[in-house]
């Protein structure tokens, strides 16, 4: 882990010096700049672009304090300057990478203060590596890290996973909140943590780590930049009745009168008045329409053994079908683009995944098979 320099290749020193730069632009992108240049019409989470911009930053600087490492000869030397490097990683990166991890998933404020606590043993046993001179508390730290790594996996697993379902419990359009995207961003920066605590400190070692961190800055400031903030405005937090009423659903269900109020009302709001068709329709704003609250609703969907983000895609399904049935009708051109834009989608790519997952195929077998 910690008893080989860096190579010593013109070559890589090269990619270092980039992979540095582009952390450094990176994070003064995200501090300085108030334009979105990947996404104009998005605006991003502003906490997480600023964690984000100092997760960068610590990754720019892990190739500063790294760096003395390079000229050094003495095997001593080396060793106490990678134990410093371990231990700022410790006190720095790794919580940053940790912090970015849990605030990219948007469907509460995870508190952050955990982060430390969880650093700070393998911090304090590499300075205490460091002022004693020896490596005795390297396997104790590996096994700790061992342990860490694995009880985090499965917590984000299982935190990506209610993320997901909030998502489609609350949003009608998943276009730039996708789960996998997340997902890749979290097992990228795992596998970076893994690696780096348990490569083999080979030159090809040292390659990896360069190519991976900078493809996980240019791939995480793609998201972060194209990442929906959807963080719940004061006015639609749960208020004290609210909450009230979502025990007493949880306790008690649904009563038959108020399921048929609801279906009532959105049949009169949300279909007869076509509001489906509106982009980003939130669940919030529907039960605001419609004159009802959040957790009716989504009790509601729940019994029909739908989410939200169903309902809405089945009834734009079913008004591409009914645009569709018209335009061969009536022997209009049209394109299935078209049709799509018309029935409510702002992405081609989401509704083709909608429309297969609806129809079990895609919409040009569909429209094949339905003109035989």
């Amino acid at each position: 882990m910690y008893d080989q320099p860096l190579p010593q290749s013109i070559l890589f020193y090269m990619l270092y010096a980039a992979v540095a730069m582009a952390d450094i632009i990176a994070s003064c992108y995200l501090l300085l700049r108030r334009g979105n240049a990947f996404a104009p019409d998005n605006t991003p989470p502003l906490r997480l672009r600023r964690w984000t911009a100092a997760f960068f930053a610590s990754m720019a600087l892990g190739h500063l304090w790294y760096l003395p490492t390079a000229f050094l000869t003495s095997s001593d030397d080396m060793k106490l300057s990678l134990f410093v490097g371990a231990s700022l990683d410790f006190i720095i990166f790794f919580p940053l990478s940790i912090i970015v991890m849990l605030i990219i998933l948007q469907d509460h404020r995870r508190p952050l203060w955990p982060v430390p606590l969880m650093m700070a043993p393998p911090a304090i046993g590499v300075v205490w590596c460091i002022v004693s001179r020896s490596d005795a508390l390297v396997p104790v730290i590996y096994a700790y890290l061992l342990l860490l790594g694995i009880g985090l996996t499965i917590y984000l697993v299982r935190a990506l996973r209610k993320y997901g379902r909030w998502l489609r419990d609350n949003y009608a359009d998943l276009e730039h909140k996708e789960v996998w995207q997340t997902f890749i961003v979290m097992a990228s920066i795992i596998f970076l943590l893994s690696y780096y605590v348990w490569g083999i400190g080979s030159q090809t070692y040292e390659y990896i780590i360069q190519i991976a961190a900078f493809l996980l800055t240019c791939f995480l400031l793609w998201r972060v930049e194209t990442l929906n903030d959807l963080s719940v405005p004061h006015s639609q937090t749960c208020s004290i009745e609210e909450t009230a009423i979502k025990e007493d659903v949880e306790k008690n269900g649904l009563s038959q009168d108020t399921y048929d109020n609801i279906r009532s009302l959105l049949q009169q709001f949300c279909i007869d008045k076509r509001l489906y068709l509106q982009h980003d329709l939130t669940l919030s704003h529907l039960a605001q329409v419609i004159g009802t609250n959040r957790t009716y609703l989504t009790y509601y969907f729940s019994n029909q053994g739908m989410t939200y983000n169903s309902y809405i895609n089945n009834l734009r399904i079913n008004h591409f079908v009914s645009l569709y049935s018209e335009a061969v009708a009536m022997k209009r051109p049209f394109t299935a683009q078209q049709l799509a834009s018309n029935s409510g989608y702002r992405s081609y790519t989401t509704f083709s995944i909608a429309f297969k997952q609806r129809m079990g195929q895609n919409v040009t077998a569909w429209m094949r098979n339905t003109t035989k």
